[in-house]
């Protein structure tokens, strides 16, 4: 029997996403961590734990050396929903089978892969589970696979889910992982596990795959940031769990001193962080419980910081879908719950949070505090080309009414095995396949630009953008955080930095910005015309005439105020 002390582990991150769960970067998500904190609780010492991206791997093939000499070789990842990556690539299911066969050891495969595996990570299609020449495949939880795996001497383990009292060992003990990513520490957010499952049944979803909701303590997550912290990290995002309004209760109605005592730990043990956001609300939480809701979410608001995003599963504004998939909120509830976030939680740091939603020219100069997130799925069961209308009437409703939504995310169904949709399959989202492309376009055009001028007007400052990569001139970052807004800034600046925008433009779901506090006396051609009212005439004569001992002595018609401090 090998002994643990003995065994080198390598940890492969090829990425999750999840209806409940971010791990493409800059997020790290749970699994890498609890199933490093699962080995060395085991008796593997932490030194012999290597952990790797996958873009670690492409960039750099000397660390396939560590794949190939370890003991125990782990990959993690899997795509249940399908999205758009900016920061980093998930693993092709062609890379995840050359792990299996570069690794000299044993090689075990876990995570929401074992869902099943398409052909590549996209949406409208059909996932089969598939082994990909491993081992061993972790049917439970990859983190109680690794510990059992370990713990017989890599002879094997049952497929079994891990307890809670386990989770609260790993969590704590895995925190150290994170000063292996390459994004530590100061572009890296750890997505954070307050419970999984869900008391509801959606078709698509794999999230009820997981059984009925099970809630970690307060305490046992505010451990977790505490390890974090100490290890450096500072952007924390609640996001693994179905309703974040339901923590510490029976899975459907609020419990607000359960999150006033998670929300407050995580203060208190991490006073200096940087970005503390949410995703997954459940609509159907605020209507069914509107006071409880509204208290909770005054508690969120109170102690999360601003841009953050409460996603609402609405998949469907259509009645037909929503009653053959099993949905749980109708469209008239889910903008009841729309216009309750906004009243409690949309107000802007330096506004009175008594006078929200606010947006106009008398509103702070910041994003607000928490809005809902609108999630669209098409290819559902009895979906028609009347759905699709539906759900154009149900937005415009949104935006008619003055409320604000953060972002609208648009997407195709995966059809995955134990979930009610494998039946139908994608045969509805490739017959709709072009209706889909010309609605997406017609909702990016008339209702998510003008709702980001709404939520974003020009003079709004992002603080802490992150400069991520060059194109056609210009540099795009993004802040940490939920769903954040992608900025493009004029010309080429050094990539890596982190700086403060001033927004002065929109796109569909992005921004145009300049660099806050623009300095009229440094700032470039580019970013004096970028300024609404600024043509280059009149950028030239700005230039010409410097230097200016403050922005009143430039002299030009357009409003500059908001963009100098």
């Amino acid at each position: 029997m090998t002994d643990p002390a003995d065994l080198t582990v390598t940890i492969v991150d090829g990425y999750v996403d999840e209806p409940a769960h971010f791990g493409v970067p800059p997020y790290i998500s749970t699994y890498p961590r609890f199933t490093a904190g699962a080995v060395v609780d085991a008796g593997v010492p932490e030194s012999n734990v290597v952990y790797h991206t996958i873009d670690e791997l492409r960039e750099d093939r000397q660390k396939w050396r560590d794949v190939a000499d370890a003991d125990l070789m782990i990959y993690i990842g899997g795509m249940t929903v399908p999205g758009k990556y900016v920061g980093g690539t998930p693993a092709e299911p062609d890379e995840v089978r050359e792990l299996a066969w570069v690794a000299e050891g044993t090689a075990l495969m876990g995570g929401p892969i074992r869902f099943g595996v398409g052909d590549e990570n996209a949406g409208g299609q059909d996932m089969e589970r598939k082994n990909l020449d491993y081992d061993f495949v972790a049917k439970g939880d990859i983190e109680a696979a690794a510990y059992d795996l370990v713990d017989s001497g890599l002879e094997g383990f049952g497929n079994r889910m891990r307890d809670n009292e386990e989770l609260d060992r790993w969590a704590a003990t895995g925190a150290f992982v994170v000063e292996q990513h390459p994004n530590h520490p100061d572009h890296l957010i750890c997505e954070m596990e307050t419970s999984r499952g869900c008391a509801y049944r959606c078709s698509f979803c794999t999230e009820p795959l997981y059984g009925n909701p099970a809630f970690r303590t307060a305490d046992s997550v505010v451990k977790e940031v505490e390890n974090l912290y100490d290890r450096g990290a500072r952007h924390f995002r609640l996001g693994r769990q179905a309703d974040i309004l339901a923590f510490g209760g029976d899975g459907e109605a609020p419990n607000p001193d359960a999150l006033r005592r998670l929300y407050g730990g995580i203060r208190e043990v991490a006073p200096d962080l940087g970005t503390l956001h949410l995703d997954n609300v459940n609509p159907i939480t605020i209507v069914g419980w509107p006071e409880k809701s509204r208290e909770a979410l005054r508690i969120i608001a109170e102690h999360n910081t601003a841009g953050d995003t409460a996603a609402f599963g609405l998949e469907s504004a259509d009645p037909l879908v929503q009653e053959e998939n099993n949905l749980n909120v109708s469209a008239d509830e889910c903008f009841e719950a729309v216009k309750i976030v906004n009243e409690v939680a949309g107000w802007r740091p330096g506004d009175d949070p008594a006078d929200a939603p606010t947006h106009g020219s008398d509103a702070a100069n910041r994003l607000p505090k928490l809005l809902p997130g609108i999630n669209l799925l098409h290819g559902l069961k009895g979906e028609r080309e009347e759905t699709f209308e539906h759900n154009k009437r149900f937005l415009q409703r949104v935006y008619d009414e003055g409320l604000m939504v953060r972002r609208i995310n648009i997407r195709q169904v995966m059809a995955f095995d134990g979930t009610d949709m494998s039946d139908t399959g994608a045969d509805i989202a490739r017959d709709h396949k072009q209706l889909f492309k010309t609605y997406k376009k017609e909702v990016r055009e008339e209702i998510d630009r003008p709702m980001l001028r709404r939520v974003a007007p020009a003079g709004t400052v992002l603080p802490n953008v992150h400069l991520e990569y060059h194109q056609d001139g210009r540099t795009f970052g993004r802040q940490l955080g939920t769903y954040p807004l992608l900025v493009g800034i004029p010309g080429e600046r050094e990539l890596g930095k982190t700086i403060d925008v001033a927004v002065v433009d929109h796109g569909y779901r992005s921004v145009t910005g300049v660099p806050y506090p623009l300095d009229f006396n440094e700032a470039s051609m580019d970013e004096l015309t970028a300024i609404p009212g600024i043509g280059r005439s009149t950028a030239g004569d700005i230039v010409v005439n410097r230097p200016y001992a403050d922005a009143a002595d430039v002299g030009v018609d357009a409003d500059v105020t908001k963009y100098v401090q």
